[in-house]
């Protein structure tokens, strides 16, 4: 499977700075995984895009037209979140009726101000048409601003909420968001690592308690995998420089495994 590295961190607003080390500490961590639960050894063949921090927009294009000549399921490395923009852009002019999953703390819907962020990535898409609002499904909230949850009620997002999924169970939430995408002809999944509780994955510059076990995403990724049509994945928010014992970078190499 092909893997592009985006080395980025210059949409992060303060906090994402140390997430263009990512990459490259997550694919250290693949070394140690010999194969996934399902038995499957992993091989990966990866591709690195040039970026510069300081040049958020000239890097965003970049990123747009690497991920414009992909025709087959990838796994995308960030970076912080902003590099999602760019991403599913791409893979919505590839791949009609696209639609995503965000597996996130916060919902990135925050009034767009002057650069392109990890805070209000995923409002662009869906303000400026990019993705149809019926198509997007974001899980594991549990911190927004009043404009985002103004944004997502006006809107009707599928938003699921951490405290309603520990409400009806995982295993039910799981099923109702594969029963809602099965119908979807193309979907992007991006993962924000903040997703996950910070006792499980310290090293990412929004911590947020509260939210799922590693095993938990685990379970949900390994059960969004047995879809054809999920093609394109998205891993960011990983800070190296924030980590206790490489357990973030060890925890996104896994789901990568997971992912073949």
């Amino acid at each position: 499977m092909k893997v592009i590295k985006i080395p980025f961190g210059g949409g992060g607003l303060g906090h994402g700075d140390g997430a263009k080390d990512a990459p490259d500490k997550i694919q250290e961590q693949l070394h140690d995984l010999h194969a996934n639960e399902a038995g499957i050894k992993p091989n990966f063949e990866f591709e690195e895009i040039e970026v510069d921090n300081f040049k958020i927009e000239a890097s965003h294009n970049n990123i747009y037209k690497k991920i414009l000549t992909l025709k087959e399921k990838s796994i995308i490395l960030g970076g912080d979140h902003s590099i999602s923009y760019p991403c599913f852009k791409a893979f919505a002019s590839n791949n009609k009726n696209a639609g995503i999953i965000v597996f996130d703390a916060h919902p990135d819907l925050m009034d767009k101000v002057g650069i392109d962020s990890q805070e209000d990535w995923l409002r662009s898409l869906i303000s400026e048409g990019i993705v149809d609002k019926n198509k997007v499904i974001v899980i594991g909230v549990r911190n927004s601003d009043r404009i985002e949850t103004d944004f997502a009620d006006e809107n009707r997002l599928s938003i699921y909420y951490m405290n309603k999924i520990f409400e009806y169970k995982i295993e039910n939430i799981c099923e109702a968001v594969m029963e809602k995408i099965r119908k979807w002809e193309n979907v992007y999944l991006s993962v924000d690592i903040d997703a996950v509780d910070p006792a499980f994955a310290p090293g990412t510059g929004y911590k947020e308690p509260g939210g799922f076990t590693s095993r938990e995403l685990i379970y949900f990724i390994q059960r969004l995998n047995k879809l054809n049509n999920i093609k394109m994945i998205d891993i960011v928010e990983v800070n190296p420089s924030l980590d206790v014992a490489d357990l973030t970078s060890k925890l996104a190499a896994k789901i990568m495994t997971e992912l073949i």
